[in-house]
């Protein structure tokens, strides 16, 4: 059986007004338009209405992925120590554009080592750990 809106409505216990806004989110199954008018079939007696969300659809923003933490030995600080028989720290910790020396590190999660001889880091490692868990640094 095929009803109007005001036939419908009066079925689901709701407005007309209301039944429209389903009708045009296209909500009601099955309901279609003749011109003007919104043809409305009726399963089991009453009309299928599909379940909405509530509210409007979600725009979060892209996370910023958390910096990578690349963890070398500064060859230029071991020569230093040699030639000035100094004990300066030569582990490298480079955060973004900072830079951290100690003497031990301790990454607490999960890393990698990396070889690349073809493309060296800007300072000329050619071997290090990249890593996006914390990284604790013990001078």
């Amino acid at each position: 059986m095929i009803v109007g809106t005001t036939e419908a409505a009066r079925i689901l216990k709701i407005s007309t007004a209301r039944l429209r806004v389903l009708l045009i989110a296209g909500r009601v199954e099955g309901a279609y338009k003749t011109g003007k008018m919104w043809l409305i079939p009726l399963f089991k007696g009453k009309p299928m209405i599909e379940r909405g969300t509530r509210g409007p659809a979600p725009r979060w923003r892209n996370l910023r992925k958390p910096a990578k933490k690349i963890v070398h030995v500064n060859s230029h600080r071991i020569r230093q120590n040699q030639k000035h028989q100094e004990q300066l720290p030569v582990i490298t910790v480079k955060k973004g554009n900072t830079n951290t020396y100690g003497h031990i590190v301790e990454i607490q999660g999960g890393c990698r080592v990396v070889y690349s001889p073809d493309k060296p880091l800007g300072c000329g490692a050619r071997v290090w750990i990249e890593t996006l868990s914390q990284v604790k640094i013990i001078c």
